[in-house]
């Protein structure tokens, strides 16, 4: 899934404890508290996103 816009966990609570991630198919993917997005990102390279993604899923 490709996309410019940033897109929230589909398991994120009601109370706001989640993060968001902008999936635009670049070699790091950015990630920031949806909660203070003004602040730091946090950059991850592509292909350990969709490992830690993979892990969590096989949770």
């Amino acid at each position: 899934m490709l996309n410019e816009e940033w897109v929230k966990s589909s398991r994120s609570n009601a109370g706001g404890d989640c993060i968001e991630a902008r999936l635009d198919g670049g070699a790091r993917v950015p990630v920031r508290d949806s909660q203070n997005r003004e602040r730091h990102l946090l950059t991850i390279p592509a292909l350990e996103w969709r490992a830690l993604l993979a892990d969590i899923d096989a949770v």
